[in-house]
């Protein structure tokens, strides 16, 4: 199921922008010349898509391991460490963007926005795609299940998924005007490993496994397999059921109207 919230009128910012799965780097349209932040860049992958259009890109990350692999891997794109709940910057962006990523800022997802907002010119955009709710509710009642089963206590889960209504009420409380908020189920092949959830969780919720005896993750990551199997495993292998979250947004309103947003683009590999 698909739930579009796209409003009826956009930013001339977010220029040709089409109907019919753009993806985020098209929602983004980073022109020439312009100052953008790539907030949780990771490796950089999407910070140097960013620049292949003409922008100046400023990736941001909180892992330093990721930052130095970015660094490596596009030495003429620029990248520091920075917590996204407190960062600043010295001068105005024209557009914060951000892939796969905000969900993880789980800490305080307000002052995450607020920066964002404070980082930006007057009109700049704020443009990301992160877990919505619902997100890998298969595999996190598995999880659920099968640390219960080995009297275990709550995994701790390290993600923030937002409804679209609590997402479009923290951007406008914090000062933006929405412009499109897209709420979609996106099933997608796990490729982490070969041993479908067991190795889901070991990639993506190692902080769980953190406080587990050792002598019981096999164990217990067989028992989450089990729990998951039922809904997530095909024939043709492992399926993750993703929900995205995606929105553009602009620090300061204005007149402009274009055509509204439509669906979104193919599977996307990313938690």
């Amino acid at each position: 199921m698909t739930v579009n919230w796209a409003v009826t009128t956009y930013d001339s910012a977010f220029g040709y922008v089409s109907a019919h799965g753009a993806p985020l780097i098209d929602l983004l349209d980073p022109q020439p010349g312009e100052r953008i932040i790539d907030l949780g860049c990771g490796t950089g992958t999407f910070s140097a898509e960013i620049a292949e259009r003409g922008a100046e890109v400023l990736g941001i990350d909180g892992n330093p391991e990721m930052v130095a692999q970015a660094a490596a891997a596009h030495p003429g794109l620029t990248f520091i460490v920075g917590d996204a709940h407190d960062f600043t910057v010295g001068e105005s962006f024209d557009a914060v963007a951000s892939n796969a990523a905000l969900h993880w800022m789980n800490r305080d997802p307000d002052a995450v926005i607020g920066r964002v907002y404070a980082a930006l010119r007057p009109g700049g955009r704020f443009v990301g795609e992160l877990g919505g709710a619902g997100n890998c509710a298969e595999l996190i009642v598995a999880m659920q299940t099968a640390w219960r089963v080995f009297g275990l206590g709550e995994p701790e889960l390290p993600w923030y998924f937002p409804s679209p209504a609590e997402y479009a009420a923290k951007l406008e409380e914090a000062g933006f005007t929405l412009r499109l908020l897209e709420h979609a189920d996106r099933p997608t092949r796990m490729t982490e490993g070969p041993n479908g959830a067991a190795d889901w969780v070991r990639a993506y919720a190692a902080r769980a496994l953190a406080d587990v005896p050792p002598e019981i993750v096999d164990p217990l990551l067989a028992r989450v397999n089990d729990l998951a199997a039922p809904a997530l495993r095909r024939e043709s292998g492992w399926v993750a059921d993703y929900v995205r979250l995606r929105f553009a947004a602009v620090r300061k309103a204005d007149s402009a109207t274009s055509p509204p947003f439509g669906p979104f683009p193919p599977a996307d590999p990313q938690l």
